[in-house]
């Protein structure tokens, strides 16, 4: 019969400190050669842009724009995003 034996428990490593988030979000500038700053652009526009021109814009999937728009645009720049219908069109717009 054998008899079994503790198994040696190697202790865990410490936890690493987490950096000192920053103090408030600032307003990240996309890089003018980039499709963000592409769709920055059409935002902008008086009357806005739709997801279709904003998929063409950019070759992306209209799931893609929204995600962008959601994720990048409204939280990691911390634009306020807009949105009305035109004519049975929902417009998207950022103001300038």
């Amino acid at each position: 019969m054998v008899k079994a034996t503790k198994k040696t428990v190697t202790p865990k490593t410490a936890a690493k400190p987490k950096p000192a988030s920053k103090a408030g979000k600032q307003a990240t500038k996309a890089n003018p050669d980039k499709k963000s700053a592409q769709v920055l652009q059409l935002l902008r526009r008086p009357h806005g842009a739709t997801i279709n021109e904003l998929s063409i814009a950019t070759t992306w999937q209209p799931h893609s724009v929204r995600g962008f728009l959601s994720g990048t645009v409204k939280k990691r720049y911390g634009l306020k995003l807009t949105s009305e219908v035109i004519d049975g069109t929902r417009h998207y717009r950022v103001p300038a």
